[in-house]
């Protein structure tokens, strides 16, 4: 649980997309901005992946914006990514994201230590 102290210091803000631009878009950058809550905006061509990574001690939330793709994590079924679906990615969990369609794959990851 975040302190009183920590928790006063912490300032609302809205945060600027810039919609015209497929390069990675870091959103909310963790401590001190933030009580420990990570965010980006991601844009995947066609084909392409993330690359494979751990969630770790963190849960893994992914909102589609557009496109679609898929997450794969390790041990399980490959799960759809489309704007009418979300995400779940739980700690300790190795994943992929993969665009698996023929326009760029755009989603905001959110990213939160597990309690």
């Amino acid at each position: 649980m975040i302190a009183r102290s920590i928790a006063a210091m912490l300032v609302p803000r809205s945060i600027r997309i810039d919609p015209a631009s497929e390069a990675y878009q870091p959103l909310l950058k963790g401590r001190p901005e933030t009580g420990g809550m990570r965010s980006g905006l991601v844009t995947l061509r066609p084909g392409a992946a993330v690359g494979r990574h751990d969630t770790g001690d963190h849960e893994e939330l992914l909102i589609v914006l557009s496109g679609v793709g898929e997450l794969r994590l390790d041990g399980s079924v490959p799960l759809p990514l489309s704007v009418d679906a979300t995400a779940y990615c739980p700690p300790h969990r190795e994943h992929d994201v993969l665009n698996t369609g023929t326009v760029p794959l755009r989603y905001i990851y959110v990213v939160a230590e597990a309690r």
